[in-house]
C-alpha cells in the first residue's frame, strides 16, 4: 500500500504513464485499422460483437502477458544465430507477426484491385470464414504488438502497476474508437486502400525490427499522418464537387 502511494505522489511516475499511455494508444491505432478493416468483412450483425471480443481478449492477453513481465523480457536473448546474426524469440515473434501482417494486407490489396477474381474471393472466404476466424487473426496481431510494447515500456519504468493502468486506458481507448473508426473506413471506399498500405507499411517495419534494423517510429507515424491529411484534402475536394454538381 505504501508503494502505491509513494508512485502516487511521484511526478516521475506520472510522466511514465502518461508515455506510455500515449505510446499505448498510437501502438493501438495499428491494431484498431486492422480489426476494422476484418470485422467489416463479417455479416453486419457480427461485426461490433467480434470487435468487443477481440479487443477484450486482447487487454486479457497484455495483463497475462504483464504478469509474466521477467518471461518477456527474457525473450530478448538470443537463441538462434543464422549467418552470423542472432535471433531472439522477440525477434522472430516480430518477423512472423509482419510477414503475417504484410501477407494479409497484400491479399486485400488484391482484392480490393480485383473484386471479381473468383480464386481471390475463394482465397477470401477461407481466410475469414467466420466469427471465429476473425478473433483468431485478431489476437495473432494482439500477441505481435502486446510483445513488443511490453518491452518497451520495461525500458521506460519497473513499475508493473503503471504498465497495468497504461494497458487499461489504451484498450479504453480502443474500445470506444473502433465502432467509429469501422464504419469511417466502410463509408470511405478510399480509405481502405490507405489504410492497407499504413498496415503493409507497419509489417514491413516488424520484418526490419525482426532483423535488428530500427526504424525510428517517428518517421513511420509522420509518413501516416502525411498521407491521412493528403487523403483527408482529397477528400474535402471529393465532397466540395459532390455539393456543385448537386446545387446545380
Amino acid at each position: 500500500m505504501q508503494d502505491i502511494i509513494a508512485l502516487v505522489q511521484s511526478p516521475e511516475a506520472w510522466v511514465a504513464l502518461m508515455t506510455l499511455v500515449v505510446m499505448e494508444v498510437v501502438l493501438g491505432i495499428d491494431n484498431l485499422i486492422f480489426i476494422s478493416i476484418l470485422t467489416n468483412k463479417l455479416p453486419e450483425g457480427q461485426r461490433e460483437r467480434a470487435r468487443r471480443i477481440g479487443i477484450g481478449l486482447a487487454l486479457v492477453l497484455r495483463l497475462g502477458l504483464l504478469a509474466t513481465v521477467a518471461w518477456i523480457v527474457g525473450l530478448t536473448a538470443p537463441v538462434m544465430t543464422v549467418f552470423g546474426n542472432e535471433f531472439s524469440w522477440k525477434d522472430l515473434i516480430l518477423i512472423a507477426g509482419g510477414l503475417f501482417l504484410v501477407w494479409k494486407a497484400t491479399k486485400e490489396i488484391h482484392h480490393h484491385v480485383d473484386p471479381h477474381d473468383p480464386e481471390e474471393a475463394i482465397v477470401t472466404r477461407q481466410v475469414v470464414s467466420g466469427f471465429g476466424a476473425a478473433i483468431v487473426q485478431i489476437l495473432i496481431l494482439d500477441l505481435v504488438f502486446s510483445i513488443d510494447s511490453i518491452i518497451t515500456a520495461v525500458g521506460m519504468t519497473p513499475h508493473v502497476e503503471i504498465m497495468v493502468v497504461a494497458v487499461v486506458a489504451a484498450v479504453t481507448v480502443m474500445l470506444l474508437a473502433a465502432t467509429p473508426l469501422a464504419r469511417f473506413i466502410e463509408r470511405n471506399p478510399t480509405i481502405v486502400m490507405l489504410a492497407l498500405a499504413f498496415l503493409l507499411l507497419i509489417g514491413t517495419t516488424l520484418i526490419a525490427e525482426g532483423f535488428g534494423v530500427e526504424v525510428p517510429k517517428g518517421y513511420i507515424y509522420a509518413a501516416m499522418a502525411f498521407s491521412a491529411g493528403v487523403e483527408a484534402l482529397n477528400m474535402l475536394a471529393r465532397n466540395a464537387r459532390l455539393r456543385r454538381k448537386g446545387s446545380h
